[in-house]
């Protein structure tokens, strides 16, 4: 906690002390519920979705085509909360970075924004982690969860932060939260612990397919890796994975073994959280080897594995892991593999 505020106005819960990893205070007329006079007398140029959004019963939610928020994970510091301004809609609560979309804008691409504008939160350190959508039909808001790739200084950029601070999860207690952020949170903080892993059985999607791969097993087998390591960019359904989310960034592993071992030649760069691996024997016994080291290392994380060997989904589903045939997680995941 600093010197000069009291837990009061650091929008502690009463009776509670915040407690804080790191924490950058904001300027006095933050603190202040008197709307700073440069607002009035210099007003900022608006996007149009800078307004009310109204729904059928007149209620109003910020963001005429929606909003969005950016939950900052630093497994080391905790989670970047901004402390409201007083004068603000819901001064003096915890929430996240955002804001309402721009006309066009995705709604990843708000989070970001929002948080460099109003945190200095850079683009090049995040990795994304899962989305969570709330969409009342006229309006939606949309939480993109993402993890740090390298430690930074957030920083206050305007008078609409009274602070900032990194946070441990279990610590949000302590808070007075913005109301739909406190509503979030209790499904939101369990899927901060773990990011689900996928196995795919290599030889068993490309045989899925008659489209000819018999004919070069390494290339058949590099192309459909490159085509399924999209999922580490572009997400997956949460539904995969039974998850409270509508997309979730998985670590991807892929098995190759015979034949298709020399796929990893030439594979050139892959994003980070593909990882390839060459059996030296049976494929079925390295991807069951995998679904063992990954429930040791991430004991809550669900482990995906792709094949429609029924032997293999037997024995993986004996270590907890869950199945889905080579068919069906291609359509889900999107491949035209």
């Amino acid at each position: 906690m600093t010197n000069d505020q009291t837990p009061e106005e650091l929008g502690a819960k009463t009776g509670f002390i915040p407690v804080f990893s790191e924490y950058v205070p904001g300027s006095p007329e933050a603190r202040s519920e008197q709307l700073p006079a440069h607002y009035t007398n210099e007003p900022r140029p608006r996007d149009e979705g800078d307004h009310w959004a109204v729904g059928p019963d007149g209620t109003r939610m910020w963001g005429k085509f929606g909003a969005a928020g950016l939950l900052t994970l630093d497994r080391n510091r905790g989670v970047l909360m901004q402390h409201r301004a007083l004068w603000s809609h819901y001064g003096g609560t915890w929430g996240i970075p955002g804001g309402a979309l721009n006309r066009g804008e995705s709604a990843l691409d708000a989070a970001v924004r929002e948080a460099h504008e109003e945190a200095l939160v850079p683009p090049d350190a995040l990795e994304p982690l899962l989305s969570r959508v709330v969409d009342l039909g006229f309006w939606s808001y949309t939480t993109y969860v993402v993890e740090t790739t390298r430690p930074f200084e957030a920083e206050i950029t305007d008078d609409e932060s009274a602070g900032l601070a990194w946070v441990v999860p279990g610590e949000l207690r302590r808070l007075k939260l913005h109301p739909g952020f406190a509503k979030a949170w209790p499904v939101l903080e369990p899927l901060l612990s773990f990011r689900p892993v996928v196995i795919i059985d290599v030889a068993n999607l490309l045989g899925s397919k008659p489209n000819g791969w018999w004919r070069n097993p390494a290339a058949a087998a590099r192309k459909l890796i490159h085509e399924l390591a999209t999922i580490a960019t572009a997400g997956v359904p949460g539904s995969l994975f039974d998850m409270d989310a509508q997309t979730s960034w998985p670590a991807l592993t892929c098995v190759v073994e015979g034949k298709q071992r020399d796929a990893v030649v030439g594979l050139g760069d892959l994003p980070g959280r593909v990882d390839v691996r060459a059996a030296d024997a049976s494929g079925d016994d390295e991807i069951v080897e995998t679904v063992r080291a990954s429930r040791l290392a991430q004991p809550l994380a669900p482990v995906l594995v792709a094949t429609s060997d029924r032997e293999l989904r037997g024995r993986v589903e004996a270590l907890g892991a869950t199945t889905v045939g080579a068919a069906a997680f291609l359509e889900r995941a999107g491949s035209e593999s």
